[in-house]
């Protein structure tokens, strides 16, 4: 691998301090507590009626939560993260940034659930989808509509392991702003891949596989730059989602640290 190119993989030398630390400062905690605590109340004292400081309700956002969040995006060397009960509900959300009458275009080769939701769920919500061999961008290029506003790919794909070109696909897009790119992160880890260096708008993680790897957690979260997506997946996170479990949690914050 040269210097000037660009999809060499860039270990980050920080990478296991982020992982150990990012998002479990002791410092956050009025105990100190160097070992993220679990908590596990449903509701958040408010200073008066109406006026709320970090915290609200547990689905709105929890503490424990929070600290992964950080973790994660850390590793992605990202702004923000999102989680939520699994990856699916992760995509879901995703596709609730969009509106019935759009159009998907997604890898012809992804995860059998994503696919089964892609095929079977998603043109029951009024939108059209068109899975496409992404490992060549021209691919891409054809099958873009008017109503296309979002790209979808997994790079590994599960589970033939095609390769997409993740620059690639942004300069096809380059043109059609309106049009959101997502990629499927989860079988390269922020450690080998961070898809947003390369032009990606949304990341989305599959923690229960690699990021957690012992197969205790099923959990799923977005990472992005964009303050305009995060407003909106946190939103949705908040309207929408299917609530996590603090055990899963902790376990998925303390994976990040082997």
């Amino acid at each position: 691998m040269t210097e000037n190119n660009i999809y060499a993989i860039k270990v980050d030398p920080h990478f296991a301090t982020k992982a150990i630390h990012c998002g479990q400062e002791a410092d956050q905690w009025d105990s100190l507590a160097v070992v993220t605590p679990i908590v596990t109340s449903s509701t958040f004292k408010q200073k008066s009626p109406g006026v709320v400081t970090s915290f609200e309700y547990g689905r709105s956002g929890n503490p424990t939560r929070k600290s992964l969040e950080k973790c994660i995006a850390a590793l992605e060397d990202a702004k923000h993260s999102v989680c939520f009960a699994s990856g699916l509900a992760a995509l879901d959300t995703v596709i609730h940034l969009i509106n019935a009458g759009d159009h998907i275009i997604s890898g012809d080769d992804v995860y059998g659930g994503t696919a089964r939701y892609l095929r079977q769920v998603v043109p029951t919500m009024g939108l059209e989808v068109s899975f496409v061999d992404t490992s060549n961008v021209e691919n891409v290029r054809s099958s873009i509509k008017k109503n296309t506003k979002l790209v979808w790919i997994e790079t590994p794909a599960n589970p033939l392991m095609k390769l997409t070109d993740i620059a690639g696909i942004r300069k096809v897009l380059e043109s059609r702003r309106d049009i959101l790119f997502g990629v499927d992160n989860t079988f390269m880890s922020p450690y080998y891949q961070r898809p947003l260096a390369f032009g990606a708008d949304i990341v989305l993680h599959s923690l229960t596989k690699y990021i957690n790897g012992h197969c205790d957690v099923i959990m799923g979260a977005l990472v992005v730059d964009r303050e305009d997506l995060f407003e909106k997946i946190k939103f949705l996170q908040n309207g929408r989602e299917s609530s996590l479990k603090h055990k899963f949690i902790v376990e998925s914050k303390r994976c990040t640290s082997v």
